[in-house]
């Protein structure tokens, strides 16, 4: 098949939503499908990959995002290079300027379309002072992905969320994690010693977009009670964003180490202990599948991954959304507690065995191939009937 992704986001950008799109697009080209990969232009040259081809559109920097890009309507573009080389089905991942001439594109040309609901944008206006505007970013979602055939996503909570949003062809395809790379294995005493710690010593990571709605207050006053019994525990903050200048000036204690990636990454994680994640605008949360898969136990509340993966008491705790006081207990009893950190890292491990990435990737090419047969039938059944 000749598929057509579109992403406002992409490697090298990091994020989830980038990486996971990035896994999509390298999955179904190592199964020997054609990639068409639409995407803002970016000031950093793109590395050709096998089986994807790139196709560069205008774009912009997003705003408070150093590093990330939206792209601005491009449907001549799309529809002058999409009618010299047709698609069988198009994904598009986001829903920005881009994401949505993309849609309309391929509608009026006729080409099956799937969206994917990746980021609550709808949650984040508040986080930015324009709570006023949540009900008009949910409008746009919502008419954003009624106009695609199936809008994909990766918990059976936000399918049914969803539906009630009014999008009512919400689909399932689940996330995977590397098990090979995310792995107990990979933890570095050099890496430990380099953060001032020994083996006793507790160390709490976060991993991700350091920004606002990330509820990163939150993440911040676990980690002050966790250090008023154990005086000695490091915070090690790895990736970047908004909030980091204001948060690293304000506790000069923490240590950020910059956005990491791959082997690196997998280091940090294996190299810490537990994984407090505090977040609560997550339609997913791929990071706790990688601190899980990393041997950390987690503690999160009962959103996106945590919701579907996180078992409380076995792997890690998962708190009720928005009981601040539950989240700081736990986080202090997993870190004030060697032995637990132990027992709930071994099980984090061992249930993330299940998760393939072929799988997710051969779910994903299913849904796209029946995209387009069902697009063929309904051209045959109107020829046939002219």
């Amino acid at each position: 098949m000749r598929i057509g992704i579109v992403s406002e986001t992409y490697p090298p950008e990091i994020n989830g939503v980038a990486l996971t799109v990035h896994n999509l697009a390298a999955g179904l080209a190592a199964r020997g499908h054609s990639i068409d990969l639409i995407r803002p232009r970016q000031p950093q040259p793109h590395h050709d990959e096998p089986g994807i081809e790139v196709l560069d559109v205008p774009g912009g920097a997003l705003p408070r995002y150093p590093g990330l890009r939206f792209g601005l309507p491009a449907g001549r573009s799309l529809r002058r290079h999409w009618l010299q080389h047709r698609p069988d089905a198009i994904y598009v991942a986001t829903e920005g300027p881009l994401g949505w001439s993309a849609v309309r594109t391929a509608a009026r040309l006729g080409i099956p379309v799937s969206s994917g609901f990746h980021t609550r944008f709808d949650s984040y206006a508040d986080h930015y002072g324009m709570g006023l505007l949540t009900s008009v970013v949910r409008g746009y979602l919502r008419r954003f992905h009624r106009r695609a055939a199936a809008t994909l996503v990766p918990t059976d909570a936000l399918a049914r969320e969803l539906r009630v949003m009014g999008i009512a062809n919400a689909r399932l395809l689940r996330r995977a994690v590397d098990t090979q790379l995310f792995h107990p294995n990979r933890r570095d005493d050099a890496l430990r010693d380099s953060w001032g710690v020994d083996a006793g010593t507790p160390v709490v990571l976060y991993v991700g977009r350091i920004a606002p709605e990330k509820n990163l207050e939150l993440a911040v006053q676990a980690f002050r009670a966790i250090q008023q019994r154990m005086p000695r525990a490091r915070y090690v903050w790895v990736g970047d964003g908004p909030a980091r200048s204001a948060l690293a000036a304000a506790h000069p204690d923490f240590i950020f180490a910059g956005v990491q990636r791959g082997e690196a990454l997998a280091k940090h994680y294996a190299s810490a202990d537990l994984f407090p994640f505090p977040s609560l605008s997550e339609t997913f949360g791929n990071v706790i599948l990688e601190a899980l898969a990393a041997g950390l136990p987690v503690v999160a509340y009962a959103e996106g991954a945590a919701r579907e993966h996180l078992i409380d008491g076995v792997n890690g705790y998962r708190i009720e959304s928005g009981n601040a006081s539950a989240f700081i207990d736990a986080a202090m009893r997993l870190a004030c507690n060697p032995g637990l950190i132990r027992h709930m890292g071994r099980a984090a491990h061992a249930g993330m065995a299940g998760l393939s990435p072929d799988a997710v990737i051969r779910d994903f090419e299913i849904l796209l191939r029946e995209l387009a047969e069902e697009t063929q039938h309904e051209h045959i059944a109107a020829a046939a009937h002219a």
